[in-house]
């Protein structure tokens, strides 16, 4: 079975980075699974998940390492082989005023049952017609499958209320993952 090497980099965004990264795990035989990569204020910044056999990890770790010398910080980590509990996916979109603790408070609320967030993405934009800075966010969430979502979607309506945002949640269909 192969291993899941996941890899952060941060940088000076410039042309050519991902494919510096492509051009390294290819040549060590590893296998791109999936990755998240922003430009954020003039930064790079991504996550990968590589899988190759394991006697040759420790050689792309170091392979890797090597765009340090081009201004990027690099971590590997070896990713964990765990049995995932059943899950039912749901979408989270938000949209709402922009002001401090928005992320903290839905966050606080999908702790309490139990969901965890498998992808989010953040984002201010001005409004159309009035142009205030606008907060948005879609969320992939991981709900257990013994979590009531109408309990979930109560309590996150709530929330929305108090925060003056739009607030959606949208079962995946195909309903369970994992297990």
């Amino acid at each position: 079975m192969d291993s899941s090497l996941i890899v952060t980099l941060i940088g000076p965004d410039r042309p050519g980075l991902v494919r510096a990264v492509a051009a390294i795990a290819r040549t060590a035989g590893a296998n791109w699974v999936e990755s998240r990569m922003a430009q954020l204020a003039g930064q790079f910044a991504g996550i990968v998940r590589l899988e190759i056999a394991p006697e040759r990890a420790a050689q792309l770790e170091n392979a890797l390492r090597s765009l340090e010398t081009e201004g990027l910080r690099v971590t590997v980590e070896r990713g964990l082989e765990t049995a995932e509990a059943a899950l039912q996916g749901v979408r989270l979109d938000l949209l709402g005023h922009d002001r401090p603790g928005i992320v903290q408070e839905i966050t606080a609320v999908l702790v309490r049952h139990g969901v965890t967030i498998e992808g989010l993405e953040t984002g201010c934009e001005r409004a159309s017609m009035s142009g205030e800075r606008m907060f948005r966010a879609c969320a992939e969430l991981g709900v257990p499958a013994d979590t009531d979502l109408h309990l979930l979607q109560d309590d996150l309506e709530s929330l929305a209320n108090e925060l003056m945002v739009d607030l959606e949640l949208h079962p995946e269909s195909g309903a369970t993952r994992g297990g």
